[in-house]
């Protein structure tokens, strides 16, 4: 905005409304001096006065200052009146209606018996005169309003856009929220499940009271950040959408390594085609965390087999452990850890089962085919 558009704008609409007044007031004078009848400038001061009413009553003021086009060429107010008017109003033919009124009245002759005495080609070139003098001020109103309306769509696309910002901004944050839920379960519940076992395993075990009490404290304290992390993990996928992936994330290469830290019996059998993605490859290994981590939470003393498989249009792994051995220890679950394996089965345009099987056990299937469709 320049320096004379700022301090327009600061003129209050009063202070610009009586300069008008004055300005139409000096015309009239200058015109009407030494000629007017009292009607005249009865007709006059109305007209002028009116211009204070003008961004109220644009059409009365126009209407108010019709007879002073009758005794005067070209006068301020009208011509104010106009502009006023074509600023504020969308209705076209109204404004070519108050040329054409405007034109015809400035046409006339005063007395209006003199007008029917003139010469019809001088009134007729008068009346082409007046109706551009006219329409001036209408399409000059016209072109404000329509730089006003302008600017308020681009404000109005400048917020729109900044809402999207925001609401992309939400959904990142959702995602992320949503791929930091996964995560957690996936990894701290993995480990902390571990200790919360072995801690059970050591206090049954342990021959020392202090021994069996700093086992069943340790047990205590698995267990209850397990449940404050069931709770984490559900407000953080309560605005979550869909997951985005985050590196660094573990892969095939460290599968040996889970199960070995797993403190179960497992076997891994077959293998994965070559070159299946990175994607694939997580998916696999967070099937099988999972899958040894509901092991140790309801099968313990169970042995659990990994059988790794593909065929010409599918591959996939295979999680079975066989039936408990002794009693489990109650460990708080929210069964987020199947719901998040199966999102990530469907990315894969795959699926994912778990069903228990005839021998007491338990078995998690991933099933996904090599191509994607």
């Amino acid at each position: 905005m320049s320096t004379g558009q700022a301090l327009w704008r600061r003129v209050p609409p009063w202070a610009v409304d009586a300069g008008l007044v004055v300005l139409a007031a000096l015309d009239t004078w200058v015109n009407l001096y030494g000629e007017a009848t009292a009607f005249m400038w009865a007709c006059a001061a109305l007209g002028c006065a009116g211009l204070f009413l003008r961004r109220r009553f644009p059409l009365a003021v126009f209407l108010l200052t019709l007879p002073m086009t009758l005794f005067m060429d070209v006068a301020v107010a009208p011509i104010a009146a106009l502009y006023t008017l074509a600023a504020g109003s969308r209705n076209r033919p109204l404004l070519a209606g108050c040329a054409l009124l405007n034109a015809a009245a400035a046409t006339l002759a005063w007395p209006l018996s003199d007008t029917f005495s003139r010469d019809r080609t001088w009134a007729l070139i008068q009346f082409v005169y007046t109706l551009a003098t006219a329409f001036a001020p209408l399409l000059f109103g016209q072109l404000v309003q329509a730089r006003h309306d302008v600017a308020r769509q681009l404000v109005e696309v400048e917020e729109a856009r900044e809402h999207e910002r925001a609401l992309y901004a939400q959904s990142v944050l959702a995602r992320e929220r949503a791929q930091l839920a996964r995560e957690m379960h996936d990894v701290v519940s993995h480990q902390v499940s571990l200790i919360a076992v072995q801690a059970g395993a050591l206090q049954v075990a342990a021959k020392d009271p202090d021994a069996r009490d700093a086992a069943r404290t340790i047990r205590t304290l698995s267990v209850d950040t397990l449940d404050e992390l069931r709770h984490m993990v559900t407000l953080l996928r309560a605005s979550g959408g869909k997951e985005t992936e985050l590196t660094p994330q573990p892969t095939l290469a460290g599968l040996q390594q889970l199960m070995a830290n797993s403190g179960i019996k497992t076997t891994l059998t077959g293998g994965l085609p070559p070159g299946i993605s990175t994607t694939a490859q997580r998916t696999v290994y967070r099937t099988v965390q999972e899958a040894l981590t509901n092991v140790r939470k309801h099968a313990p003393g169970a042995r659990a087999e990994v059988r790794l498989w593909h065929d010409a249009q599918h591959f996939g792994v295979t999680v079975t452990n066989t039936a408990p051995t002794r009693p489990s220890v109650a460990l708080p679950s929210a069964r987020h850890g199947l719901i998040g394996l199966k999102e990530r089965a469907e990315l894969l345009d795959g699926t994912l089962t778990a069903e228990a099987t005839p021998q007491g056990g338990y078995k998690v299937e991933l099933r996904a085919p090599t191509q994607p469709a």
